[in-house]
């Protein structure tokens, strides 16, 4: 019994050697440049990482990322400069762009349609409204030499807080030794990544799957309510005055189908420009997001780029 119970640990531990070489070559694992908060309280990436992104169990989506010196994935080093034509493109894991090269981004994709025009992405995974208006106050002294500023936004995800606050508790997570053996056990890491883990992480952290449905059935309930849009806009009311924008050289890039228009008319009595991609999308005869993933695939990023050059460059694009 015991050689029995022996022979299936030492099968048990050479089965998962053998798996882990396998995620490793076969790259199915994605790899996450470490995070910090910087001195002026901005959550961005440690510069001078370079890796690739995974989606899917079967590496669906597999592309290069390259974090600059300013901490943001880019093709290029922002050196703003009020001699040049600068554009800067703000947002999420939507702008941030590791679904696709680097060297293919929508900034990228800007640059080519308009001469001249240097494109700086401050791009960051999870970031809100909160975390998108203090970054341009924190680094005031660049955004002012900047031309223009498109900002991502997502009703109603980016507009549950009307305060920014760094997040250093989930710095100090993403930090912890269990996180570490993540990056560094890959099989642990592809295992979490493609759901394999779900029932442990919901034991962990006290949740059920039932939970976490009425969780987001709560959620939906709530942003139907009036009383909840009300709130959504008194948080970016809130916001702007906190952190004042250049309302002459600042868009915020939206889709017009997913926005209330109780927003909408926020934005044209304070005079707050919006550039709407949501018109290309519909149009669209081709897919604009990834298969296995809501970000916008190659062609939604066009898409997106040709709403915006078509905005703010109309007699420039070729």
């Amino acid at each position: 019994m015991i050689k029995l119970l022996g022979k299936i640990l030492l099968y048990g531990v050479l089965v998962l050697i053998a798996l882990e070489i396998l995620v490793r070559v076969f790259h199915l694992y994605p790899e996450d440049p470490p995070r910090f908060i910087d001195e002026l309280n901005v959550e961005k990436r440690v510069p001078g990482y370079t890796g690739y992104s995974v989606t899917g169990n079967r590496r669906q989506n597999f592309s290069e990322f390259r974090i600059n010196k300013q901490g943001f994935n880019s093709y290029r080093n922002f050196n703003p400069s009020e001699s040049k034509n600068e554009l800067a493109l703000i947002g999420d894991s939507f702008i941030q762009g590791f679904h696709e090269e680097y060297d293919q981004s929508i900034g990228k994709k800007i640059d080519q349609k308009v001469d001249g025009l240097e494109v700086y992405e401050y791009g960051y995974a999870g970031w809100d409204m909160a975390d998108q208006l203090h970054l341009i106050n924190a680094y005031k002294q660049d955004f002012e030499k900047i031309d223009h500023i498109v900002i991502y936004m997502d009703y109603p995800s980016d507009f549950h807080r009307a305060t920014y606050e760094p997040n250093y508790k989930r710095i100090k997570l993403l930090n912890s030794t269990v996180f570490k053996l993540r990056n560094n056990i890959k099989l642990f890491y592809y295992a979490s990544e493609i759901g394999m883990l779900d029932s442990v992480k919901r034991f962990v952290s006290g949740k059920t799957k039932d939970s976490d449905n009425e969780a987001e059935e709560d959620i939906v309930d709530s942003n139907e309510k009036d009383e909840a849009a009300g709130t959504y806009i008194s948080n970016f009311d809130s916001l702007l005055k906190l952190y004042p924008i250049e309302k002459n050289k600042t868009s915020f890039l939206l889709d017009f189908r997913t926005t209330p228009k109780e927003f909408l008319s926020y934005c044209r009595e304070n005079n707050i420009k919006v550039i709407d991609f949501g018109k290309l999308f519909e149009k669209s005869k081709v897919p604009v997001t990834l298969i296995y993933d809501q970000h916008w695939n190659t062609h939604g990023r066009s898409l997106v780029a040709k709403s915006i050059v078509k905005s703010l460059y109309p007699h420039q694009e070729h």
